[in-house]
């Protein structure tokens, strides 16, 4: 008989955002009138755009500092929008200053209950970030840009995880972020071998990633998805993950030159 799920309701709100972050830790943050303007030498979109944390007095003059901070390092502005938290107009805001409509991601969340259980093959570790882990990720995984490996590195040692490695062809990470008395799973870096896809590693890891993380005092997990990647929605929902929420990004103007506030 399969354990009844408890029902344990997903982070909402500024925890919400807390835990995310704490699953893909910036390497700066600064705090902005109610927003978290997170940078890491602009390697992934996740680390190096805006979010908001509460809902700021004056949206139209954050937004306004954020881009003047932007302009300063001739970054392009780029803002998480996650509707239903911050301040109601922030898309309106953003689009009528002309950003566009980035990726759009869905999150999921599965309660963990101790139903599942690692792979047999799977190599497990907890804690600080492996070398060899990472070397795995990055051959089946690497990013474009002058500094993508070291950065890359430096978040993900940010946050203790659990680290899975299947044969040397999988690989994937849970961090495990903690708000309050609860601690979440937060699964990312889920990577398969091309050449060996199509086999079940993906479930593999995923499932020893969720049964260590119990173990590891984790109640539930969540994951961000990017809605046009069919295959990983539907191993995910396979694995008994249901969405909750989601979010957009809003991709700025080029960089406005220092000193302009609009």
């Amino acid at each position: 008989m399969t354990p009844r799920r408890p029902r344990i309701a997903p982070p909402s709100g500024s925890g919400l955002v807390e835990t995310l972050l704490g699953g893909w830790r910036p390497l700066a943050r600064i705090d902005v009138e109610g927003f978290a303007l997170l940078r890491s030498r602009g390697v992934t979109r996740r680390a190096n755009s805006a979010v908001a944390l509460d809902a700021p007095a004056d949206p139209a003059g954050a937004v306004d500092r954020i881009e003047q901070l932007c302009a300063l390092t001739g970054e392009r502005p780029l803002f998480r929008v996650l509707p239903g938290h911050g301040p109601d107009a922030l898309d309106d805001l953003l689009a009528a200053r002309g950003y566009r409509i980035g990726p759009v991601c869905d999150l999921l969340a599965l309660p963990l209950t101790g139903a599942h259980t690692p792979d047999p093959a799977a190599r497990i570790d907890v804690g600080p970030l492996p070398e060899d882990w990472f070397e795995t990720l990055w051959r089946l995984s690497p990013r474009e840009g002058e500094h993508a490996r070291e950065t890359v590195r430096d978040i993900l040692a940010g946050t203790p995880a659990v680290h899975v490695a299947v044969s040397d062809t999988a690989v994937g990470r849970a961090a495990l972020v903690d708000q309050g008395r609860r601690r979440t799973a937060v699964v990312n870096c889920v990577a398969t071998d091309p050449a060996h896809r199509r086999r079940g590693l993906g479930r593999a890891v995923t499932q020893s990633l969720l049964a260590s993380a119990a173990a590891a005092g984790a109640e539930q997990a969540l994951l961000e998805v990017e809605t046009d990647n069919p295959a990983a929605l539907r191993l995910y929902r396979r694995l008994g993950f249901a969405r909750f929420a989601g979010y957009h990004y809003r991709i700025g103007p080029d960089a406005r030159p220092p000193g302009r506030a609009t």
